[in-house]
């Protein structure tokens, strides 16, 4: 079915009050909701909003009609009409009757955080996967909400929570919404197994993975920029980078390994993005070696480390190895240096600084490397030599006789995938011989 689009963008700026609500069910779940505030702010920068005030309320239970108490609601229309507001941004999830309820009494255009979170998505796809990821979500998020969309759609001038499947999509009734998302369904399983395919191919070949992953914001897309000379999209921004980026890095020994930059990560990640990003989230599993990269500068850290590994369990790779980049140094104060720790599994480090960015290869290239052993291999067999420069970084080659001497800095996974057809020709057994991942 052959969809039509209109474009909703505008060169009047969004004006925005935002509203917090913090029930006793917030409270259990651990969530911080003066961080997740603070994220409101810099999502709605992020989307081009203007921000003019903030509300908040405490309840034990969100309203049913209002969503915040029927006094916060009557705060709220008078700071719009103060202010001159246009929007109000809720940094909780709606229903679609709360939203109708809202705009109809406000008169403003009520945006929610996970429709925010999506409007930036939609402006930051640039790969065909990634638009039918973004497409898919918004279009899942909005199929139960059609009925609290009337007077958004029909204000002139788009803005936020209009971008994306626009307002032909939404104008279709729920049938022929449920049959787009069907045929995104589709669409995105086939280029899920082409990726998978991609990923098969990488196994076979023996290329060593390592992902960058971390809160948004954190700077891995400038750490891969610094150490690859990659192209990539840089800004202070949140979610500025949302498709995953693959390039190769050279490491001191010679070795090359494939260094992916992820979508970064952030507190109360909307489910339907997390179901629909999934595939690409899921890249993350590949990896031989985790980077974690932190914004050390920020006073949310502890909290931003937290929200990290969280996901990383939800997306099984907990158990990954994994190094902490504290990135940013150069803008923490002297103390603040002091209290982060510092040790081969987390390093201090800024991506504009060489030495660092060296150290960083260093700790990659020691962590993926496994024992170093001495190999001797008959001068006929040039096939295991071959086999021995791709499985390692060769220290030092000498000759005794018709054999070579190979003293080889081993790479654990390449040695797992191939180490069988050289535990023959170990000099030094004693040394102890690599046969599985156990021992490393």
């Amino acid at each position: 079915m052959a969809i039509t689009t209109h474009d909703t963008t505008t060169d009047i700026q969004d004006r925005a009050i935002l509203v917090s609500l913090v029930t006793d069910k917030i409270k259990r779940t651990g969530i911080d909701p003066e961080l997740s505030l603070q994220e409101l702010v810099q999502l709605a920068e992020t989307a081009g909003v203007e921000v003019l005030d903030v509300l908040r309320q405490n309840k034990e239970t969100p309203d049913s009609k209002w969503f915040i108490g029927k006094g916060k609601v009557e705060e709220l229309r008078m700071a719009a009409d103060g202010l001159g507001a246009t929007t109000a941004i809720f940094d909780q999830e709606l229903s679609g009757a709360q939203v109708r309820n809202l705009e109809e009494t406000l008169d403003l255009k009520i945006i929610d955080r996970t429709q925010l979170i999506l409007d930036i998505f939609a402006g930051r796809a640039k790969t065909r996967e990634g638009i039918i990821q973004v497409e898919l979500a918004q279009l899942s998020y909005l199929l139960p909400r059609l009925s609290g969309q009337g007077k958004n759609l029909s204000r002139l001038g788009g803005g936020i929570g209009t971008r994306g499947p626009g307002e032909s999509k939404l104008e279709m009734d729920r049938r022929h919404i449920r049959d787009r998302i069907t045929e995104l369904k589709r669409q995105l399983d086939e280029v899920i197994k082409t990726r998978e395919l991609h990923r098969e191919r990488r196994r076979k070949s023996g290329a060593i993975q390592v992902a960058l992953v971390g809160y948004t914001n954190a700077g891995k897309s400038t750490l891969l920029k610094q150490l690859t000379d990659a192209d990539v999209y840089i800004e202070n921004q949140l979610f500025a980078t949302l498709d995953p980026t693959s390039r190769v890095l050279a490491l001191p020994g010679g070795k090359d390994v494939v260094l992916t930059d992820t979508v970064g990560f952030i507190q109360n990640l909307p489910h339907h993005l997390v179901a629909a990003f999934r595939s690409t989230l899921e890249e993350v599993n590949e990896a031989n070696l985790v980077l974690h990269v932190v914004d050390s500068s920020s006073p949310m850290r502890a909290e931003q480390m937290d929200v990290v590994q969280s996901i990383l369990q939800d997306l099984g790779a907990a158990g990954k190895p994994q190094i902490t980049l504290f990135n940013k140094i150069d803008l923490c104060q002297p103390e603040e240096k002091e209290m982060l720790p510092s040790d081969t599994r987390h390093l201090k480090v800024s991506a504009y600084n060489p030495e660092d960015l060296e150290r960083i290869t260093n700790v990659i290239q020691d962590e993926l490397a496994g024992d170093t052993l001495i190999f001797r291999i008959p001068g006929d067999r040039g096939d295991l030599s071959s086999l021995l420069y791709r499985v390692g970084e060769v220290l030092e080659q000498t000759y005794d006789e018709n054999d070579v001497l190979y003293n080889v800095r081993l790479n654990k996974e390449d040695y797992v995938k191939w180490g069988y057809m050289l535990t023959d020709f170990v000099d030094q057994p004693e040394v102890g011989v690599i046969k599985d991942e156990t021992q490393f």
